[in-house]
């Protein structure tokens, strides 16, 4: 029997799937349409895409960690609930490794092999068939240094993996590689607390920069002083600015007396070498994500109407 793109619609309309599983599907039901959602559904396929239109806020973020690289990765599911459970975090650690070999984009890791065999793409649809929650690989990050160390710091840890925050940070160094380690645990650790827009004021965002400007230009404006005076304020305003948001200018907060800049020079002499900062990374779950709101008001409301 030909399948029409009319029928192909019609089961995507019935089922969620994807339209490629949906024609499959109806090829290997000779056109039967109930056939065909019975097959997606034995699939896990009907399952897990009726499921990829629900907000995924909570899940785990992972950490892994192989010689002078680490990656880490957040994967959402739809409750915390979910997210305790041990074939949720056993994927979350499985995929954080397999991110290891890829580049650490989002792209690179849902295409890379999974240890199961499948992609880690299909891996995760499988979970989702399984588990029953839709899940989403949302963010990820990769760091990696010549000679030093990546460390790493999971806060509101479930293991030494897992979180709900995790922070990356990269310190070239040809110093102990241990006590390296320590230091950039002490910096992993304040980048978590403080949540640095970029390491140095020269890296902060330009469109964010440029837009903190316009504020406090309009702000001087506001004031009512003269422009020489009003550009001199907003220049005064900008560097506390960078000062807040740069981690190498923030007050350490290991000891406040010091910025971090000064904190990780003076951790030089106990490494036995320079240290440079080169990256961090900091993903917090579901940072961004507007959770949906139930109105159980108007679903009763919608429930006695149908």
């Amino acid at each position: 029997m030909s399948i029409t793109a009319a029928m192909v619609k019609e089961l995507r309309e019935k089922s969620g799937a994807g339209m490629m599983d949906c024609k499959k599907a109806l090829t290997e039901a000779g056109g039967d349409m109930e056939a065909a959602v019975d097959w997606l559904r034995a699939k896990g396929i009907a399952k897990a895409d009726k499921k990829s239109g629900r907000t995924a806020a909570e899940g785990l973020i992972g950490i892994a960690s192989n010689g002078n690289s680490a990656v880490v990765i957040e994967l959402n599911s739809e409750t915390d609930f979910v997210a305790k459970n041990d074939e949720f975090q056993s994927l979350v650690n499985s995929i954080s490794d397999t991110a290891l070999s890829t580049d650490g984009s989002v792209d690179a890791i849902l295409a890379a092999g999974h240890p199961s065999g499948k992609s880690v793409e299909d891996e995760i649809k499988g979970a989702i068939g399984t588990i029953g929650e839709n899940m989403t690989l949302r963010r990820s990050a990769k760091l990696s240094v010549g000679s030093g160390v990546v460390a790493s710091y999971i806060h509101n840890a479930v293991t030494d993996r897992l979180g709900k925050l995790g922070v990356l940070v990269a310190l070239e160094s040809e110093g102990d590689a241990e006590k390296l380690a320590v230091v950039g645990r002490q910096v992993a650790m304040h980048i978590a607390a403080t949540s640095p827009l970029a390491v140095t004021s020269e890296e902060v965002d330009k469109d964010v920069a440029e837009r903190e400007r316009q504020v406090f230009l309009e702000q001087a404006k506001e004031s009512g002083k003269p422009d020489n005076i009003a550009e001199k304020m907003v220049e005064g305003r900008m560097r506390k600015f960078f000062q807040e948001v740069a981690l190498m200018s923030q007050q350490f907060v290991m000891n406040p007396d010091q910025t971090v800049a000064e904190a990780v020079k003076a951790a030089e002499a106990d490494v036995g070498a320079p240290i440079a900062v080169t990256g961090m990374a900091r993903l917090l779950l579901g940072e961004g994500v507007e959770k949906e709101e139930e109105d159980f008001a108007a679903e009763v409301a919608a429930t006695a109407k149908g």
